[in-house]
């Protein structure tokens, strides 16, 4: 198995990091922008999208700060939402990292991009 290269993307977000949080932690709020549907047993998340089911599990997390989802069918791969605030600025980023093969790259981003927009769009952002 080839290994994946780690993507790193910041999206600025204008909403507070609380609401934010709730976007990226809960089964709720991922349905919203993520996933067509999203399922949740303790901590493993089923994302369904177009009738095809993912399962990851949240091995991390950090109130209004941090959330990680592991593959649970991978090699210890996962993608994390990370919520920075500037402190001059006040700006709320997402910092997303992610793993995609290598001729991938820029799918991924696109996809990514494509999220977030969807993302921004529920927040009002």
């Amino acid at each position: 198995m080839s290994e994946k290269t780690k993507i790193h993307l910041e999206y600025i977000i204008n909403c507070s990091p609380k609401v934010l949080y709730n976007r990226l932690s809960t089964a709720s709020g991922l349905a919203e922008w993520f996933a067509d549907d999203v399922k949740v047993k303790g901590k493993v998340y089923t994302f369904i999208w177009d009738n095809t089911e993912q399962t990851a599990e949240m091995t991390l997390h950090k109130e209004n700060r941090l959330v990680r989802y592991t593959w649970v069918d991978s090699d210890n791969e996962y993608f994390e939402f990370k919520i920075t605030r500037d402190e001059l600025t006040g700006d709320v980023s997402l910092l997303i990292t992610d793993f995609s093969e290598d001729d991938e790259v820029e799918e991924t981003k696109d996809l990514w991009d494509t999220q977030v927009a969807d993302l921004k769009h529920v927040l009002g952002s």
